[in-house]
C-alpha cells in the first residue's frame, strides 16, 4: 500500500464520519440533532438562519472532498491491480 492511497483511506474515512455528524445537524421538518444545540430557537418563516446556511455550505464541502477521495481511490486502487 503506497503513501498516497494510505492517505486516501484516511481522508476518506475522516470525510465520512464529517459528513455524517454535518448530515445530523441539519434541520430537517420536525427539526434535527441542530435543534439540541440551540438552533431550533429561531424558527424564521421566510427561510433558515444564518447558521443553517453555513452548515449547508460545509456538507456540500465535506461532500465533494468524499466524493473525490472516492474517485481518487478508486482509481488509484484500479492502476495498481
Amino acid at each position: 500500500m503506497t503513501v498516497l492511497t494510505f492517505a486516501l483511506l484516511i481522508l476518506l474515512l475522516v470525510s465520512s464520519g464529517a459528513l455524517v455528524l454535518l448530515v445530523l445537524l441539519h434541520k430537517g421538518k420536525g427539526g434535527g440533532l441542530s435543534s439540541m444545540f440551540g438552533g431550533g430557537m429561531s424558527s424564521v418563516a421566510s427561510g433558515s438562519s444564518v447558521a443553517e446556511k453555513n452548515l449547508t455550505r460545509i456538507t456540500i464541502g465535506v461532500g465533494v472532498v468524499w466524493f473525490a477521495s472516492i474517485i481518487a481511490y478508486g482509481l488509484i486502487i484500479r492502476a495498481l491491480l
